[in-house]
């Protein structure tokens, strides 16, 4: 993985053993080990997942392919009921879309004069106070 051959690991060795001395060594070299036994585990782990994504992805395409030429290669006439079915069913999806749409004009209704005209008596009357 690295590349390290008996010499470079036996420097290592020795430097180590002067820098830690022989009591802390055999920890520092359990520790390590275990950080490199860690970031292999996370390294397989990501490996397997992107290989997973990779697999589920062709997989979709290759039945995104299957299904288009299965829907090119049928006969007119199924595709025809195939695009009633479609219609019908977005029709049920949507059943009051069209008349939601298309807004409905409306007439303002005037109140009678003869409200008007007490309401605005009242108003006067209301002024004076």
């Amino acid at each position: 993985m690295f590349d390290i051959g008996f010499w470079e690991i036996a420097l290592i060795s020795i430097i180590g053993l002067v820098v830690l001395g022989p009591e802390r060594l055999p920890t520092a070299i359990r520790s390590v080990m275990q950080w490199i036994n860690t970031a292999k585990g996370m390294a397989n782990s990501v490996k397997s997942e992107i290989s997973q994504e990779l697999k589920l992805h062709e997989m979709n395409e290759n039945m995104i392919k299957a299904t288009k030429a299965g829907l090119d290669s049928l006969d007119p006439d199924l595709q025809k009921s195939i695009d009633e079915m479609k219609q019908s069913a977005q029709e049920l999806v949507n059943p009051y879309k069209s008349e939601v749409d298309e807004p409905q004009q409306t007439q303002t209704i005037k109140p009678p004069e003869k409200v008007m005209d007490s309401v605005q008596q009242q108003e006067q009357i209301d002024e004076r106070k």
